[in-house]
């Protein structure tokens, strides 16, 4: 009997089995394709963790332990790529002499360096001015004691005479905090701020100022062993790789009988990285987990578009003898095999599109489709079969409003979501935390409720639409479709009030289609663009060339760079550093009219002006300078107010006074940190320091041919500049969280939508129709002409396209919103307004309306060709 029950649907029914495999298949796939996004968003975020550790392993060598015995048993373990020997020491104060005034220090640490040490970890330390051959201090030291590269600091020693050295450089110690942490404090202890006055000393020097003090008070110096790891040998799982990079480094404790103890910068950045992974869960839930939702209930409406002629099969079965028993097995054969169906054309699909994920997950969306198959399918069908009177329950079906209408569940979830949202705001929730610089996540799943509700609102708000026009709203309904249908008007709306459950449905998927392709489509654009906009933040342009400390780059350099084929233009860039009092900050010189031929500036970078309105009055008046908002609250600086800055003079080398005039406030600007720093006109700068010296170039291309051109712009500048492109810096902008790709995703997500929306559009309502075909075969017979006939049969399609359409755009653009606003924090910075894929919407709207157009013409020649037959069924 099963075998006649399948051979029969085969070859009956074969469309309405491969439109329901169809949409199990939708499913499948994109579970199938968002199991791939997620897996490679978590390689991308381990890569993005071990990249921005300035030292992987700080390994403190125990007291009254042999630093050499560590040195050479952290070098054999297993990842170690290289290892150094750094010295600390702590100082009970600094002091210098400069123009003719004394300054001294509280307690400072002084650190020994070993040759090569910042080519092995070139994140560590930042030159800010002068040279790394020889003595260095910190930017706050230099600042605390107003000394410059030249001048002599003294060193005290507890118990001993303090020394001098001369300083060669001043740096910045980006990870300081890290650098300096207690190793091998408790975890549960709180961290300690790093300390303000810092001196670096080659290792010979250390060693000579510190040797007998190590032996006298070994509490005061020590020795650290900062190792580099293969980072190529780590899992692309974080959660993986950081108990692989745990485990070795409490072995390394263990064979060192604890002489060793670890600070693993590497392991504790692995670990935040983990939790970054769940951002991946959250955009696998919060945006491609609705269109599996969204697959399942399209097949579902594809299976109950047949749920009249399935009831009277399985009467027809029973009335012949068969047993609920074997009308069961039946149901649930058929759901295999849609299931089954479903399941291999889904991942054959996921296959295709590129979608490279493990055996979990292709089982994992294997099961979803099953899973899928036996709630639609199987479950009503089954339900079916325990009705005593199936066709009555079926027209009961339709005169009975649905419990949730009538208490009010769609404005309650919405009102619910709203209050969710405004709750988190009220809150100041930020997906992404920075304390102390460090960016790490702090996800909230309760802020995600929002738009999640919002989603479920909004659907069952469409059926209350829908059902309310054609409820009470009949006599509206008529009046809109007269001057389309003249006297069929009335019949149409009386029409659609009895069939008003399944017109509510095909509305609501439609609606809902509509809703996850605009959310989803606009979110992707939005961040895409943020994150674009965030990359040249951080490179500049789509490529920059930083000339090397010492090179004399002038202006004019510019133009040999604009010759470059694939180059539109060139924009150099000054990169000084100047003393705001006593805070050395990094001081950036621009040419107003030039800059943005360039790059691009945003109007979040600029508070209390846009970008253009900045740029205008820095070139109002030659002195003008934007000032960062740190240091104008730090300063209580007024616009217009008269500042004097310290900039060096090119041929003294020493420090002058330069005024300038407050015009602005700078948030952000292409290449600089992101706490204090000065915007200034270049001319300006050049006249008042002797030196039109340029310390980038900025260089356009257009987006075009990033890599190309970088490579010819390399050929022509050589080693006297480094070279960096838009492209270096997309994967190391920001947090880790923005470091995740969302191309692929996007456009897994964007084709899945528009197949769902046509298919909601199109599949659902031609089903729909031709279950009704009978009533436009009856329209024909009794001498509806051809227009007539399609008029009639064009009502329920447009009315659900008018109500779905709205209903989609309206809850699509609430979700966008919705979405962007929970997720600000990830944007730097945050985006002003919502990215429209206009070209895209367009897109999903044509081809929905297509798709219902062309599946109704195609149902309604077909009824009226066959009628004779039909009304013989009848």
């Amino acid at each position: 009997m099963i075998h006649l029950w399948l051979a029969g649907l085969l070859r009956r029914s074969p469309a309405r089995l491969l439109a329901a495999a169809a949409g199990i298949a939708i499913a499948v796939a994109l579970v199938a394709g968002l199991g791939s996004f997620l897996v490679t968003s978590q390689a991308t975020m381990t890569t993005r963790a071990a990249a921005q550790v300035a030292v992987d392993w700080q390994v403190k060598v125990a007291a009254h332990r042999d630093p050499a015995a560590v040195l050479k048993a952290v070098t054999a373990a297993p990842g170690t790529l290289k290892a150094l020997p750094v010295g600390f020491a702590d100082s009970p104060g600094l002091r210098a002499t400069t123009d003719g005034t004394t300054q001294e220090t509280g307690a400072a640490k002084v650190l020994g360096l070993p040759a090569g040490y910042v080519d092995t970890f070139p994140l560590s330390i930042r030159l800010l001015t002068g040279s790394l051959d020889g003595p260095l201090v910190a930017q706050q030291t230099a600042a605390n004691l107003h000394v410059a590269p030249g001048d002599r600091i003294e060193v005290k020693r507890a118990g001993s005479a303090p020394y001098s050295v001369h300083v060669a450089g001043i740096v910045e110690l980006p990870q300081a905090d890290s650098l300096f942490q207690d190793v091998g404090a408790p975890s549960q202890s709180q961290p300690v701020a790093p300390p303000d006055n810092v001196v670096l000393l080659p290792a010979p020097q250390f060693a000579n100022h510190y040797h007998a003090l190590s032996r006298t008070r070994p509490d005061l110096v020590s020795t650290q062993i900062h190792v580099k790891r293969d980072h190529a040998a780590l899992a692309s799982d974080p959660s993986s790789a950081f108990v692989a990079e745990t485990g070795a480094a409490n072995n390394l404790s263990v064979r060192t009988s604890g002489a060793a103890i670890v600070g693993n910068n590497l392991g504790a950045s692995l670990d935040a990285a983990r939790e970054d992974a769940s951002y991946s869960r959250i955009l696998f839930l919060f945006l491609g987990a609705p269109g599996a939702l969204l697959a399942g209930a399209l097949t579902a409406a594809i299976t109950q578009a047949g749920a009249e002629r399935r009831r009277k099969e399985q009467a027809l079965l029973r009335a012949r003898g068969s047993s609920p028993t074997q009308l069961l097995r039946l149901v649930l054969v058929e759901a295999a095999v849609v299931g089954v169906l479903g399941a291999l054309i889904g991942l054959g699909v996921a296959a295709a599109i590129g979608a490279a994920t493990s055996w979990p997950w292709d089982l994992a969306a294997a099961l979803t489709g099953l899973l899928i198959a036996g709630l639609v399918v199987a479950i009503p069908a089954a339900r079916d079969l325990r009705s005593l009177a199936a066709n009555q329950g079926h027209r009961q079906q339709h005169r009975t409003r649905p419990i949730w209408l009538r208490f009010g569940l769609d404005l309650a979830l919405i009102a619910l979501g709203l209050a969710v949202f405004w709750a988190a705001g009220r809150n100041k929730y930020t997906l992404v935390l920075a304390p102390e610089g460090v960016p790490t996540i702090s996800v909230s799943y309760w802020a995600f409720l929002a738009p999640a509700l919002a989603w479920l609102g909004g659907a069952l708000l469409c059926w209350r639409i829908a059902d309310t026009l054609l409820v009470r709203g009949r006599a509206v309904v008529a009046l809109a479709a007269t001057p389309f249908l003249g006297p069929l008007a009335r019949a149409v709306s009386g029409m659609l009030m009895r069939q008003r459950r399944l017109v509510a449905r095909s509305a609501v998927l439609v609606a809902l289609a509509l809703a996850f392709a605009i959310s989803t489509a606009t979110f992707n654009v939005t961040y895409q663009v943020q994150a674009e906009v965030d990359a040249q933040l951080t490179n500049g342009a789509d490529v920059t060339v930083t000339e090397s400390p010492g090179a004399d780059a002038r202006p004019a350099d510019a133009t040999k760079l604009s010759s470059i084929p694939g180059v539109t233009a060139v924009s150099p860039l000054q990169h000084r550093f100047a003393y705001v009092g006593n805070d050395l900050q990094d001081l950036y010189g621009i040419d107003p009219a030039m800059l943005t031929r360039a790059t691009t500036l945003q109007d979040a970078y600029f508070q209390g002006a846009t970008a253009a309105e900045s740029l205008k009055r820095l070139a109002s008046r030659p002195d003008a300078v934007l000032v960062s908002a740190e240091t104008v609250n730090d300063f209580q600086l007024n616009l217009g107010d008269l500042i004097k800055l310290r900039l060096q003079d090119a041929h003294t080398h020493t420090y002058q006074s330069v005024t300038f005039h407050y015009v602005g406030i700078v948030n952000e600007f292409p290449t600089a940190p992101k706490d204090s720093f000065l915007v200034a006109n270049a001319d300006y700068v050049a006249q008042q320091t002797g030196s039109a010296a340029v310390g980038t170039f900025l260089v356009n291309t257009n987006g075009h041919d990033v890599s190309a051109v970088a490579d010819r712009v390399r050929a022509v500048v050589g080693t006297t500049g480094r070279v960096g492109t838009i492209r270096d810096a997309r994967g190391l902008v920001g947090s880790s969280l923005t470091s995740v790709d969302l191309g692929h995703l996007t456009r897994l997500e964007l084709s899945f939508a528009l197949v769902i929306a046509a298919a909601a559009g199109g599949l659902v309502i031609g089903l729909g129709l031709a279950e009704r075909r009978r009533a436009i075969a009856v329209a024909t017979s009794l001498g509806a002409t051809r227009r007539q006939v399609r008029r009639f049969g064009f009502a329920e399609p447009a009315f659900v396209l008018v109500i779905g359409t709205l209903c989609g755009l309206g809850s699509g653009w609430g979700l966008s919103y919705l979405l962007v606003k929970v997720l600000t924090g990830v944007f730097d910075p945050p985006p002003t307004a919502l990215t429209v894929p206009w070209l895209y919407l367009s897109t999903l709207v044509v081809c929905t309306i297509g798709a219902v157009s062309v599946v109704s013409v195609l149902v309604i020649e077909r009824a009226r060709r066959q009628a004779p037959d039909l009304l013989r069924a009848i």
